[in-house]
Parts: C-alpha cells; sequence; structure tokens
C-alpha cells in the first residue's frame, strides 16, 4: 500500500492515530447496527439456541478470517510481525483471563466492546461499566494488579519467547485459514437464513470482521515505510481502553493507534445510532444491577489483561490470525460465559418461579 503522500504531510504517530480512528469509526458503525455481542451469543448457546445473535457473531467471526488470510495470501500483510504473535503468549493467562473475562461479560451484559458501543447511544450503565472496565485494565497492567497478573500468566507460557502459529504448529497448508473462514462463513449464512436475519444485519456483521482486517493492513503497511518502529496491530479494547484513559489523564502520552480506536468506535456507534433514531439515556435498573455490573466490569479488566486480549482483541483480532493463545482464550471465554448464564441467570430465574409457586 502506497502511503508516501500521508507520510510526507503528517507524522507517524498522527498517522497511527488516524488509521485507528478510521478503524474505529468502521467498527462502532458496524457493530452498532448488526448488534453484534459475544455474551448474546453465549446466552443463546448456553440456552440451547442457534439464534440471530449466534449468527451476527460467526459471521462477524469468519469475515473476519476470510479478509486477513486473504490479505496474507495477497501479500498485504504477514501475520508473524503481528504484535500479538511476536510476544510470548500465557497458556495459563488464556485459560484463567478467558474464563474471568467470560464470567464477567455476562454479568456486565456485555463484553468490553459492547459496553463502548452501548456507551455511545446514551446507556449510563455501559458508562460506568465501561470506565470500572479501563481502570481494572489499568491497574493490571501497570498498577496493583500487575504483579498478580504477571504471576499468573507466567505459570506456563509458550516457548522461544513467541506465541504460537496454529496453521504452523499443525503444518496445515497456506490456504487452510481462508477455507476455515469461508466454511464458517457458509455456516453463519445458513444460520442467518433460519432466523430471517435482513440483509443489512449481514453487511454490518461483516463490517466489523472487515475492520479487524482493516487494521491489520493499514499498521502493518505503514510498519514498511516508517521511519520509527510501528507496532503491528488491530481492534482490541483492553490495553486501548487502558492507554486511552491514561492519555487523557496524564500528559507525555503519545498518539497511537490504540489511541484513535476508542474515540472512533464511540464516533461510530454514535452516527448508526443517531441515523436509526436510537439515542437515548438508559441508566441501573437498580442497586444489584449496579452491583453484578461492576463486579463483571472487574472481571472484565483483569481477565483480559491476564487472557492477551477481549473478546474483540483474542477473540476475534488475535483469532484471525490463529495466535494459539488466543484461540484458546475465546474458548475459555466461552465457557466461562455458558457457566455463568447456567449458575447465575437460568438457576436465578429457576429459584424465582419456584418461590412464585
Amino acid at each position: 500500500m502506497e502511503l508516501s503522500f500521508l507520510l510526507d504531510r503528517f507524522s507517524e504517530p498522527v498517522l497511527l492515530a488516524g488509521f485507528g480512528l478510521f478503524v474505529g469509526v468502521v467498527f462502532g458503525l458496524s457493530a452498532q447496527r448488526s448488534s453484534f455481542c459475544l455474551r448474546a451469543a453465549t446466552v443463546e448457546f448456553a440456552r440451547g439456541q442457534l439464534g440471530p445473535r449466534m449468527a451476527v457473531w460467526l459471521l462477524t467471526f469468519s469475515t473476519a478470517v476470510i479478509w486477513v488470510q486473504g490479505a496474507r495470501l495477497a501479500g498485504l500483510f504477514r501475520p508473524d510481525e503481528a504484535r500479538m504473535m511476536a510476544v510470548a503468549g500465557s497458556w495459563s493467562g488464556a485459560i484463567i483471563g478467558g474464563l474471568m473475562f467470560g464470567a464477567g461479560m455476562v454479568l456486565a451484559r456485555g463484553c468490553s466492546g459492547r459496553l463502548l458501543v452501548l456507551a455511545a447511544t446514551g446507556n449510563l450503565r455501559s458508562v460506568v461499566s465501561g470506565l470500572v472496565f479501563a481502570v481494572t485494565a489499568q491497574m493490571a497492567l501497570h498498577g496493583w494488579l500487575a504483579p498478580l497478573r504477571g504471576w499468573l500468566a507466567g505459570l506456563w507460557t509458550t516457548p522461544e519467547g513467541r506465541n504460537i502459529d496454529l496453521m504452523g504448529a499443525l503444518a496445515l497448508p497456506d490456504t487452510a485459514g481462508l477455507t476455515l473462514g469461508l466454511a464458517l462463513a457458509a455456516l453463519a449464512l445458513w444460520l442467518a437464513m433460519r432466523n430471517a436475519i435482513g440483509w443489512s444485519v449481514l453487511v454490518f456483521a461483516s463490517g466489523v470482521g472487515f475492520a479487524v482486517a482493516l487494521g491489520w493492513v493499514l499498521t502493518f503497511s505503514l510498519s514498511q515505510q516508517a521511519f520509527d518502529p510501528v507496532s503491528i496491530t488491530s481492534a482490541t479494547f483492553s490495553g486501548p481502553s487502558a492507554n486511552t484513559l491514561m492519555f487523557f489523564l496524564t500528559e507525555g502520552a503519545v498518539l497511537d493507534f490504540d489511541i484513535g480506536l476508542v474515540p472512533g468506535v464511540f464516533l461510530g456507534a454514535f452516527l448508526g445510532a443517531a441515523a436509526k433514531g436510537e439515542l437515548r439515556l438508559q441508566g441501573f435498573d437498580g442497586e444489584s444491577q449496579m452491583r453484578r455490573s461492576l463486579g463483571g466490569a472487574v472481571l472484565m479488566g483483569f481477565g483480559a489483561m491476564l487472557a492477551g486480549g477481549c473478546a474483540i482483541g483474542a477473540g476475534v483480532t488475535g483469532g484471525s490470525i490463529f495466535v494459539a493463545t488466543a484461540w484458546l482464550a475465546l474458548l475459555c471465554m466461552w465457557i466461562g460465559a455458558v457457566a455463568t448464564d447456567f449458575l447465575v441467570d437460568q438457576a436465578g430465574r429457576g429459584v424465582m418461579a419456584g418461590a412464585q409457586n
């Protein structure tokens, strides 16, 4: 990708932040209009359904895999140079953090990315929960919780100081990732037809996955032409939420992709909600919901930093380049979410029904 024109006119940090803003707007608009949410998909699955939320999540995931693997085959992106592939991964962090994050997103009624999208529409519950998530993530990254996170992550790590490429480890052909993405997309479209999902929702669900691929390609392309080292990354909301919070609270913070991403998602979701007349103020329904949401936000904040990413960062962005610990974290997020729905929500309904009888 030819970027010399932009590099001649903007500094590299400004250009990185601009890329993050652009990717964030595409992501936020698409996520808001498609109601993309991993938590909703896991709850459907836990209740024995393969409904519209599952179809939307699966289409987003498969679209990200198709676009990213297609870009890799076309020479537009090299996954082995991505930040999350170039550093050591943590098996223990993926397991423990994934379980925590999955439980937290059910309690908070949305993953970190979904909370940001809902906050842009006027949902004050998501604003408060999102801030708690960001503060907890920052504490786990550089604050009081950092030693605990480091100890848990260090229990079981990948060898040789790098993460593991699943396709390489399994000796799969170069086209295996693209083939898997196409197969998952076919399954998603079958579920969409069975649930009578409109084409506009499907287009926007695909847009979320496309935004992930866009982030990978843009940051990779800049890294090939920039003078200073550029971190090759894409959409995720654990580290960026913490970094964005500190950017606005402290002096000396520098612009990068993460700093543009979070405001971009907020802006895109706001524009999507405004266009559909879906902007409205909403708050907590009561004290119990507030305790539940804030507790879930804490679990997500710590869990995401321990797992190496959130439901988007590990679950879609890391999954699209076949980072081994990201796939494990995603599996554990599903397990944690399904178990929490069984033990908290479904069991709670059973107790209430029994009391009424």
